[in-house]
Parts: structure tokens; C-alpha cells; sequence
């Protein structure tokens, strides 16, 4: 069994957010030794690892809250899970997407500044620069 201190060291998350997520409903599986401090098991640190993995990729506490609780309704909720994590995954694809023209916008900057700093006199003009050396 781990703590939540070697849970959060694990998750590379902090005690507080575990805490946090436990009182938003989404560690319902989570038992208490004796002393009613939390205890986690290997199972339940694959499943924290999952959340992690679901809030740092976009996905809204509410949701996370929607698939934990299908988990817990057992096998025959499997298809609304899938179905939740395909729209995720679509969500996740779209945000790939706009990263991506984001970065090309940001190494066309790169670029005019290489270009200026190479030969400031040659009176390059940055609108003109990325206009003229924009990827599709």
C-alpha cells in the first residue's frame, strides 16, 4: 500500500491536488487504514495515473467524475466509456492541430529574427518575412 505522499511523488502531482480530487468524487475506490488516513493500492495508483493523464490532456474534473463513476458501475457501462474517451481523444486531436499552427507561426518568427539579427541593414520587413514564408 502507498501513502499519499508516495502517491503524489509517483503521480508528480501534490498531496493536495490527490486530496482535491478525492473530494470531487473521483478516488471513490480509495480506502482508510486505522488510523482514516487514505492508503492506495497499485490498482488505485494506475487509476490516479489515468486522471492525471485526463486532466493534463484537457479533460474538465465533471468528465473525469462521468468516466470514474461509468468505472464504478461495472462492465456493462464499457461502450459509454469508450464513447467518452473517443471524443476526448478527438478534443486532444484538435488541440494537436491548433499547437501545431501555433508553432509555425512561432518558428516563422524565429526565423525573421535569424534572418534580422544575420543582416539588420537589409530592412526586412516581419509581415513581409512570414507572408512570403508561410507554410500551408
Amino acid at each position: 500500500m502507498y501513502t499519499i505522499n508516495e502517491v503524489a511523488t509517483a503521480c508528480n502531482i501534490s498531496a493536495h491536488t490527490i486530496r482535491f480530487y478525492d473530494k470531487e468524487g473521483l478516488l471513490p475506490f480509495i480506502t482508510r487504514n486505522s488510523t482514516r488516513n487514505r492508503q492506495f493500492s497499485e490498482a488505485d495508483l494506475e487509476v490516479i495515473k489515468l486522471i492525471c493523464c485526463l486532466k493534463n490532456s484537457g479533460m474538465q474534473v465533471k468528465e473525469i467524475k462521468q468516466y470514474i463513476d461509468l468505472c464504478m458501475q461495472g462492465e456493462e457501462t464499457a461502450p459509454a466509456r469508450r464513447e467518452l474517451l473517443i471524443d476526448h481523444r478527438k478534443a486532444i486531436l484538435k488541440q494537436i492541430d491548433d499547437y501545431k499552427k501555433n508553432l509555425n507561426i512561432v518558428d516563422l518568427k524565429i526565423a525573421f529574427y535569424d534572418s534580422y539579427i544575420a543582416a539588420p541593414h537589409a530592412g526586412y520587413d516581419p509581415m513581409k518575412f512570414m507572408l512570403e514564408n508561410k507554410k500551408s
